[in-house]
């Protein structure tokens, strides 16, 4: 099911130029279902680095959660139901997505290409991109404000006119599921499972809509009255900024959660390490209290977590803590990043 926060479907039309383009619940027109040789895309320098970069790491308990939508909102093709407890050991992980300074560590040690430097272009929404006229190439039928543009990747994450350097401790983005492993596998970290995502990102917290609370915005006076980077105004062609962001805010923007994670609601989707399977909650995980679960052993893509600045609550409420969605693992945007967990 295609929402209005990522492209959808439509993009498998285009055969060329390849889009890496978000394909929620799809296998689009590239690789998707072939083995990638991460190590052989990376230079010499592509073994394990921890030095140098700022983890910023939170510590998770160990104990038992109510995973899935309690309030029965969520989209039913995304199986956010039924409710299911889950029993998760502890484990540290990053109290943010990895940053475009922390990404650019990674592909200086190892000279990695990402897929959307290999395809050539990625996907920008259209108020944000920054790119001659030449280098937008054409936009998704069925949702017109993203556009292909040529040049456009994690260094250049509004197109060839922009660099990551501009916004360093924003997420990374325009990183495929593939890529991302890739780091992982440098870094010496890997990415959460969806039951290790939702139970950091609630903070402790259980039945709630958001990490702060079931309100999306604040009401009482001395507080700040946006919690997370979401979209406001008439979409796609008017942002009124009410958070102050019109693409990716910095990593650590707003409030943390209750164990110190930043933006599990927002600003960028997140890719998880499970494969998306929309009745795996029905027909796996539905009895009794279930152990630390990994997700299926297939899907339709991999899952992604927590909505991103494009999302609003009139159309796309998948900021919410229980939603859920997917894309292909070599698909890419300016909206899609990742944080990792610790070995």
């Amino acid at each position: 099911m295609a929402d209005c926060c990522s492209p959808g479907a439509d993009a498998r039309a285009h055969e060329e130029p390849r889009l890496t383009l978000p394909l929620l619940g799809v296998v689009g027109n590239r690789r998707a279902s072939t083995a990638v040789d991460l190590s052989a895309r990376a230079g010499s320098s592509g073994t394990k680095q921890e030095a140098g970069i700022e983890r910023g790491d939170v510590q998770v308990p160990a104990g038992i959660f109510a995973m899935g939508d309690p309030f029965e909102e969520g989209y039913e093709t995304d199986g956010e139901s039924p409710v299911h407890h889950v029993r998760m050991p502890a484990f540290r992980i990053s109290a943010t997505t990895v940053t475009n300074q922390e990404f650019a560590a990674f592909i200086d040690a190892t000279g990695y290409r990402t897929e959307s430097e290999i395809f050539g272009t990625s996907a920008v929404f259209h108020l944000a991109v920054k790119a001659d006229k030449t280098d937008i190439l054409n936009s998704v039928t069925t949702v017109p404000w993203w556009l292909n543009v040529r040049g456009a990747d994690w260094a250049h994450p509004a197109g060839p006119l922009s660099h990551w350097s501009e916004a360093a401790d924003h997420p990374v983005t325009h990183v495929s599921h593939n890529d991302a492993l890739a780091y992982c596998g440098w870094a010496g970290r890997r990415l959460p499972t969806e039951a290790e995502w939702e139970y950091a990102a609630r903070g402790g917290q259980q039945g709630q809509r958001y990490p702060w609370g079931n309100q999306l915005h604040n009401d009482a006076p001395g507080k700040a009255a946006h919690n997370c980077n979401i979209w406001q105004g008439d979409f796609p062609a008017r942002n009124e900024l009410g958070d102050g962001y019109l693409t990716t805010a910095p990593a650590r923007s707003f409030a943390p959660n209750g164990y110190g994670l930043y933006q599990t609601s927002g600003n960028v989707w997140e890719w998880c390490s499970d494969w998306f399977l929309p009745k795996y909650y029905k027909t796996c995980l539905a009895q009794g209290t279930v152990e630390n679960p990994q997700g299926p052993t297939i899907g339709r893509g991999k899952v992604m977590r927590g909505g991103s600045y494009l999302c609003h609550d009139s159309y796309c409420n998948r900021y919410r803590l229980a939603a859920r969605s997917s894309n292909t693992p070599d698909s890419a945007s300016a909206n899609l990043g990742f944080r990792t967990v610790a070995l």
